[in-house]
């Protein structure tokens, strides 16, 4: 069977890797809007914190042969205990500043996280090997399955669609908004609001930490893997607008699809696409799909 001359094993591939890079999109951008919407500091060193969650993995099961399971809890507490620290003793001066402060000093510190892990282990490709429970793959009779491209799949949307849930839903997240719009309201009823900005930035980072431990399997680990990811996924916050939980994580899913087809019937768009994307929704809705309107 075809589909616009297209056999579709070849077509339903393209939606899996699609839905793989979709996934790590999504949780990327995630972290993204969580650290702008509720803190306002647009966080460009997370691609760089997303490499070191796939480096520290790596490390951990090379050196010290720690299990898989045991890195993908462990990942997202060093990395995000790492984005206390830089909250403590840097970000928190330029929340009150312009935009561009922020950029500028998470743009520095990624060159400088980049620049250490450069030096110690070059720019060559490292990786670790599928846990042995996700090893294979599935036959669903009209596509093979990798079993460990299903498990990105799964555990990116249920991390995603949990932080959904827990920043819209519940009273830590009616806290959280309220203590970024208002935070002398906020601890006027007992709340540490700067130790809530402080581990809410710790937990964006620690997403781009998860993504990188799902990631290594996949993309090889190097230095400069969170180079050829950021852009796009900055483009994917824009789209789904700046701030909006939501938004990133539909947005996020939906262009890793996109992306994953423009390679089948136009391969040669396939890098640029979602930018075509970001310039239309930005003519049409300049706040984002999902943003509000000032």
């Amino acid at each position: 069977m075809e589909i616009f001359g297209v056999p579709l094993p070849a077509m339903l591939s393209q939606l899996l890797l699609g839905l793989v890079n979709g996934s790590f999109y999504a949780m990327l951008s995630l972290g993204l809007a969580v650290i702008f919407g509720l803190l306002n500091v647009i966080n460009f060193a997370h691609g760089a914190l997303f490499m070191m969650g796939a480096v520290t993995t790596w490390m951990a099961m090379n050196y010290f042969g720690v299990n898989y399971w045991v890195m993908l809890v462990a990942t997202p507490l060093i990395v995000g205990a790492f984005g206390v620290v830089l909250e403590k003793l840097l970000l928190r001066w330029i929340y009150k500043l312009d935009h561009l402060y922020g950029l500028l000093l998470t743009l520095g510190l990624t060159l400088l996280i980049e620049g250490v892990y450069r030096s110690v282990y070059g720019v060559s490709g490292l990786s670790y090997d599928t846990p042995d429970l996700l090893s294979g793959a599935t036959d669903l009779g009209f596509m093979i399955l990798p079993n460990y491209r299903a498990w990105v799949v799964v555990a990116s949307l249920v991390v995603c669609f949990a932080t959904w849930f827990v920043i819209e839903k519940t009273r830590l997240g009616a806290y959280l908004r309220a203590g970024t719009e208002n935070p002398k309201l906020v601890e006027a009823f007992g709340v540490n609001v700067p130790l809530m900005v402080t581990l809410t930035y710790g937990f964006g980072v620690a997403l781009a930490g998860f993504a990188g431990v799902l990631a290594a399997p996949v993309i090889q680990v190097s230095p400069l893997m969170g180079q050829n990811l950021i852009i796009v996924v900055f483009a994917v916050v824009v789209i789904g607008g700046m701030g909006s939980i939501m938004g990133a994580i539909l947005t996020g899913l939906g262009l890793g699809i996109v992306e994953g087809f423009t390679k089948v019937f136009y391969p040669e768009a396939s890098s640029t696409v979602v930018f075509v994307i970001m310039v239309i929704v930005l003519l049409i809705r300049p706040a984002g799909l999902f943003g509000k309107e000032k």
